[in-house]
């Protein structure tokens, strides 16, 4: 019997253990935050941006983030429907208001449209989530923010790779923040980064990120202000180290398989998947099939496909309105209907030809056996 096929998992090499191990054996005292300080460095000269904050998870990246900026009681804070609900939480803590409009029906990230539409007096921000690796349309977005004077925040948590007409995901907002979640293309386990070219935002998140001491206070344990606990740990970050030092290699291995996909089911015309963006690059984080409703095939219906052939898939995102913490907004039609037909597909670093001709194969059945 076949081995079960994952949908995914992390590639980690010698080189990301040498480090940890170097880290467990002498990142103490003084060698604290050692690879720390490489981790950040290595990544925000990756991203092309002056500054970058390691934490615990990009969710705390996105709190500490708005906190900076000052969202909160009063304000509204608008992004897709379509999202995972860590991109919302830090909204919701906040004690702000979420506002969930549609999604591009190609592109399954924000609708331009329905952002501009979804504006009030209230709005302060605009959350743009690269779902999947692939990118939302920034200069449109851009074009709004500015024109109505608010703030846009790019959440790359699953962008890592991505470039936006020769800029890279993340890079381009008031803020951006990534994840380091062990689905990742780059890994710490659990982790995330906080980026910006603004110094004085940098300098707001790094106080808040030490419990609200600020950099430079002489008083030992004085605070100014109610921070946070999002760190990073030293050992975690030599891992992100190791990830950063071959991010050229795990990007381009998760286009391979993307492009692989694609063109096994480029003779589906009734299957759509992660779009190549114009002038720019799709980090291909995670590869998915949408299945035209003429095909009959559901989510459901494939994942259980899927399963019976020993094959790990992952269902799309259900709508954030959907969920029973918030209002419905089922005239997000796009958002509600493209979660009920589409996969996310095995795609880890080191997936074999033959692990991607059975995923393919089931794919094939389903197409066949409806055609039928």
């Amino acid at each position: 019997m076949s081995a079960r096929i994952a949908y995914t998992r992390p590639s980690i090499t010698g080189r990301e253990t040498d480090y940890a191990a170097d880290a467990a054996r002498n990142g103490w005292g003084a060698q604290c935050y050692d690879y720390i300080i490489r981790f950040e460095a290595a990544f925000a000269e990756h991203l092309g941006v002056p500054h970058a904050l390691a934490t615990s998870s990009c969710t705390g990246a996105l709190h500490m983030g708005m906190a900076a900026l000052g969202i909160g009681p009063g304000d509204e804070v608008i992004l897709a429907d379509t999202n995972w609900i860590a991109s919302v939480a830090p909204v919701v803590h906040l004690g702000a208001t979420p506002v969930f409009v549609d999604i591009d029906p190609v592109s399954w990230c924000l609708d331009p449209d329905a952002v501009e539409a979804a504006i009030t007096p209230r709005t302060k921000a605009i959350l743009a989530v690269h779902i999947y690796g692939n990118l939302c349309d920034l200069d449109r977005l851009h074009e709004i923010a500015d024109y109505h004077g608010i703030l846009l925040i790019e959440d790359a948590a699953e962008a890592i790779g991505s470039v936006y007409r020769g800029q890279r995901a993340g890079s381009m907002g008031a803020f951006g923040a990534f994840s380091f979640h062990g689905t990742k293309t780059l890994t710490t386990g659990e982790g995330g980064m906080f980026v910006t070219s603004d110094s004085d935002l940098y300098e707001r998140v790094l106080t808040l990120s030490n419990h609200g001491r600020a950099r430079g206070e002489t008083r030992q344990f004085w605070a100014s202000a109610v921070g946070f606990k999002y760190k990073m740990s030293n050992i975690q970050a030599a891992l992100g180290f190791g990830q950063i030092e071959r991010v050229a290699e795990l990007t381009q291995r998760k286009r391979e398989i993307l492009n692989a996909y694609r063109d096994r089911f480029s003779m589906y015309p009734t299957i759509s998947m992660n779009p190549e963006p114009r002038d720019g690059v799709n980090g291909a984080w995670m590869p998915t099939v949408v299945f035209a409703p003429e095909t009959g095939v559901t989510s459901d219906i494939a994942i259980q496909a899927f399963a019976s052939a020993g094959i790990d898939a992952r269902v799309f995102f259900h709508p954030l309105s959907s969920l029973d913490m918030f209002k419905a907004v089922p005239s997000n039609i796009n958002a509600w209907d493209i979660a009920s037909r589409a996969v996310n597909l095995p795609s880890y670093h080191d997936i074999t030809a033959d692990e991607l001709n059975r995923v393919t194969d089931v794919i094939a059945t389903l197409m066949e056996t409806r055609a039928s």
